[in-house]
């Protein structure tokens, strides 16, 4: 009887020659919540043969709303320890690394540096290490795609791939690009964003958790589906199909993008 290959669904869609290149790709995951999560086990399913996931979390109750670790066995434990499970458990040839501690600074800086990654994924939802993040992957020349806000939104036909210049009404995004842009940074980085205002009343104010001075109200559904989009672009991407975005770039930043090209 011919043996039937873990991926055949998969290696039917976009032919064998593309799912052997996905084996030889790293993947660095970092964020293992609501959004990242899921975008790491999309990319582990699609095949990519090597990951490093890294997230200093342990599940809490307030996670068993939508995220892909969570459940009440998994209270208290360690993100990325089961990640490391649920990845291996799909794909047991999978090289896994994992990074179970909060990245700072030079922390991140070393991690960036340790492999030559084909991709990062950000999927933090923190404001300075984000920020951080997307400023040293571009220094060094790796490709990124980043997710925005996903919380205080109900509506999934309203999220868009695009790069960072085009994004618009996303709060998360909009403080990004400004802070990226004294950085010397338009454009050269996917996101996953949604325009769609914020749920009345979805803000609350916090002193509790960490690095957060608010939380925001979800739902089951839309940070899951961040993650998927996100996969989707590093998929996309690695095999060598276009993803871009027909959103249009403010006549500023164009200007701006355009200037700096020309140094």
């Amino acid at each position: 009887m011919e043996s039937i290959n873990w991926l055949n669904r998969t290696e039917l869609l976009f032919g064998a020659d593309r799912i052997e290149a996905l084996k030889y790709k790293h993947v660095l995951v970092i964020g293992l919540g609501g959004v990242g999560a899921y975008a790491a086990e999309m990319i582990c399913r699609a095949g990519v043969g090597r990951m490093t996931i890294a997230d200093g979390d342990s599940v809490n109750l307030t996670n068993l709303n939508r995220q892909l670790v969570a459940l009440h066995s998994t209270i208290g434990k360690q993100k990325a320890e089961i990640m490391k499970q649920r990845l291996m458990d799909i794909n047991p040839e999978l090289q896994l690394e994992i990074v179970p501690t909060y990245l700072k600074d030079e922390s991140m800086v070393d991690l960036l540096k340790s492999h030559p990654y084909d991709y990062v994924v950000d999927a933090i939802d923190t404001l300075s290490p984000k920020i951080f993040l997307i400023y040293h992957s571009v220094n060094l020349g790796l490709k990124i795609v980043s997710s925005m806000g996903s919380g205080g939104r109900i509506d999934p036909t309203q999220v868009h791939i695009a790069d960072i210049a085009q994004s618009y009404m996303c709060p998360l995004a909009d403080v990004l690009r400004k802070r990226l842009h004294k950085l010397n940074i338009y454009t050269g980085v996917k996101v996953v964003f949604t325009p769609e205002l914020l749920f009345e009343g979805s803000v609350q104010e916090t002193h509790g958790e960490q690095n957060k001075k608010s939380i925001v109200g979800t739902v089951s559904y839309m940070p899951p589906l961040f993650g998927c989009m996100i996969s989707s672009v590093v998929i996309r991407d690695l095999l060598g199909f276009e993803v871009k975005s027909d959103l249009p770039i403010p006549k500023a930043i164009a200007k701006k993008i355009n200037d700096s090209l020309k140094i």
